[in-house]
């Protein structure tokens, strides 16, 4: 049986598809999965995608961090599970507290969608193995609420333990603290970053296919050479 990758859509999602779409160019199976669920139907991965999940209301990821599929997605987390948040993904990894700190409003207080530069500062998870440290790779982001913040105790701990996992380069499109684009969590399993890798899959409809590495990350850290 090959790698089944799970990808959550809540009410609100729109990257979903995109995501699944980007899981099986890299030649996974994706598995769809429905917020109200209680389990992970067995998969190997999962994916919490872009949108708006619950309208962002309270604040983005606030509510979808109690919708019940979290409930599995935490726990398989806590196991060990490769588990990847982008943007409203991102948010509710730090709302449910797998990940450190918390997005807030971009610091211009614009939405930006820009094709933008990252630097690759680890190659040690799960979805970033594929890449050569210090890569300088082109993905799209597209926010209004993505500045990364955390207080400076927590930064210098992510700086030291090699938990920042890209980089903004050349530009900071919202503001984030230390041009902080993704993060880890200590285990490494837990990824979260507010550009879409799944947007970069294909030269035909994006910017690069610098994306693909993040998927193809994971399964070469799941099927054995």
């Amino acid at each position: 049986m090959g790698v089944r990758v799970g990808v959550v859509t809540f009410p609100g999602s729109l990257d979903d598809r995109d995501a699944s779409r980007a899981v099986r160019a890299a030649g996974a199976e994706p598995v769809s999965l429905w917020h109200k669920d209680n389990s992970l139907a067995g998969v190997d991965a999962v994916i919490l995608p872009g949108g708006f999940s619950y309208g962002d209301y309270l604040r983005p990821g606030a509510i979808a961090r109690f919708s019940p599929v979290m409930e599995a997605v935490i726990a398989a987390a806590r196991d060990g599970m490769p588990v990847l948040g982008i943007c409203n993904g991102f948010q509710i990894l730090c709302e449910a507290h797998l990940l450190p700190g918390a997005l807030i409003r971009n610091a211009h207080l614009h939405f930006r969608c820009v094709d933008q530069p990252l630097r690759v500062e680890s190659v040690e998870t799960p979805w970033t193995s594929a890449y050569r440290p210090g890569s300088r790779i082109l993905i799209p982001a597209k926010h209004g609420e993505g500045r990364y913040v955390a207080d400076e105790q927590t930064l210098r701990h992510l700086e030291e333990t090699g938990r920042v996992v890209v980089r903004y380069a050349g530009s900071n499109p919202n503001g984030s603290m230390h041009d902080i684009a993704g993060i880890a969590n200590a285990e490494g399993n837990v990824v979260g970053l507010m550009p879409h890798p799944e947007h970069a899959i294909d030269p035909l409809t994006g910017p690069s296919t610098d994306g693909l590495g993040f998927f193809v990350s994971l399964l070469r850290s799941l099927v054995p050479a």
